[in-house]
């Protein structure tokens, strides 16, 4: 065995150990969500069961879930459509348009994400239960927008920076004006790294537990913390319940990744033919 295969067997072997690594846990929480209690707590971890969709029932049964769904669809799906509209033009003109304030203005962009959530969520309670919209739809929204938007320009940019500027340039002489070239030649060249940035920021936001803990009490909870009140420490933990809600919690990312992924690979399959 030469050098060369032996160093393509090991990284093999690694990237096995980590994808399984990734993917047991998830694999591991779909299958608890399907116990008995008595089963899941079992000091022999059974592969082998009879399901129940008693915790899927008990989850699905409850009218909190539902209001917690649909919150986290509007506040979720808001953000990110206007974390795109804002943050896709900015990040363009970022990497087009360098100036001596680019550099500041991209840390700036990318250390609200850095600051920790508790720094950014005490001084937006202060601000909504001001303007009286602390709890409500609309204080979310406009909060996971600068979270959407500062991961959305700070992931498009590079993006952008790869378009050929020759394209641009061609595009320009033909007569192009500088929205046409953003809509019609940037936007499409670079679509598959914004699908992505597009993406993380949706899943970002979705799984926001600690802002939405402190900025909602009741009419605007998300389902994230829908699910964290399903459960309550101690003794006897209902792991079902616990596993079922996560389960449930993973379906809309998923589908949302899924139609994305559908549609860069039908934009891909018409550009190939």
């Amino acid at each position: 065995m030469t050098a060369h295969t032996l160093g393509r067997l090991i990284g093999r072997l690694i990237l096995g150990l980590a994808a399984f690594s990734a993917v047991f846990p998830m694999f591991w929480t779909a299958l608890n969500a399907f116990k008995n209690r008595v089963d899941i707590v079992t000091p022999t971890p059974l592969f082998i069961f009879e399901p129940t969709l008693d915790n899927f029932a008990y989850v699905l049964g409850r009218e909190s879930v539902f209001a917690g769904l649909v919150n986290s669809l509007l506040i979720s799906g808001a953000a990110v459509l206007i974390g795109a509209a804002l943050g896709l033009p900015a990040a363009y003109a970022i990497a087009r348009y360098p100036n001596r304030w680019s550099r500041d203005i991209q840390f700036f962009v990318l250390s609200l994400r850095f600051l920790p959530p508790v720094a950014i969520a005490i001084p937006l309670m202060v601000i909504w239960l001001d303007f009286g919209l602390y709890d409500t739809r609309l204080s979310m929204i406009v909060t996971y927008s600068l979270l959407t938007l500062a991961t959305i320009i700070w992931l498009s940019v590079p993006a952008f920076a790869r378009v050929p500027k020759e394209v641009e340039e061609a595009a320009r002489v033909d007569g192009y004006g500088p929205y046409a070239i953003f809509f019609l030649i940037a936007l499409p060249i670079a679509l598959r790294s914004l699908i992505g940035a597009v993406a993380f920021a949706f899943v970002l936001v979705w799984n926001e537990f600690l802002i939405a803990l402190m900025l909602t009490t009741s009419d605007a909870k998300t389902l994230p913390i829908v699910a964290s009140e399903l459960t309550q420490l101690g003794r006897d933990v209902p792991w079902g319940i616990l596993n079922a809600s996560v389960v449930l919690l993973s379906i809309p990312p998923l589908l949302f990744i899924g139609v994305l992924s559908g549609m860069l690979n039908s934009a891909f399959k018409r550009k190939t033919q």
